[in-house]
């Protein structure tokens, strides 16, 4: 079983940076890819980002290409999903999520997530 609990959200102005973490735990959590998704009320989850757990390989969706970046700290089993350029269209519920299988980008995908953290981006 892995646990992970989302924090750092919160308000920010479009243009404005933010920075969300997942802290992880269970067994073997350090070998898991770990994931950000975000989701808007009435539509579906959507992929964000993910990173394996070496931190070597890092996928991202093409709506975040070059604004948000994905890291990890193994030694504090923490993700983070840095924010910046941020636009009303990235506000969202964004939740944190891990697998066993390689960068997968479907939520099936993730067997594990977390409660969500709310990003509200004001004009």
């Amino acid at each position: 079983q892995v646990q992970l609990v989302e924090s750092g959200g919160g308000l920010v102005q479009a243009g404005g940076s933010l920075r969300l973490s997942c802290a992880a735990s269970g067994r073997a959590v350090g070998s898991y890819t770990l994931a950000w998704f975000r989701q808007v009320p009435g539509k579906e989850r959507d992929f964000v980002a993910a990173i394996v757990a070496s931190g070597s390989s890092i996928r991202s969706s093409d709506p975040v290409l070059g604004r948000f970046t994905i890291s990890r700290d193994n030694a504090k089993n923490t993700v983070y999903l840095t924010m910046n350029s941020l636009e009303l269209e990235d506000t969202a519920v964004y939740y944190c999520a891990a697998a066993g299988s390689y960068l997968p980008r479907q939520v099936s995908g993730y067997p594990y997530w977390g409660q969500g953290a709310q990003v509200t981006v004001s004009s």
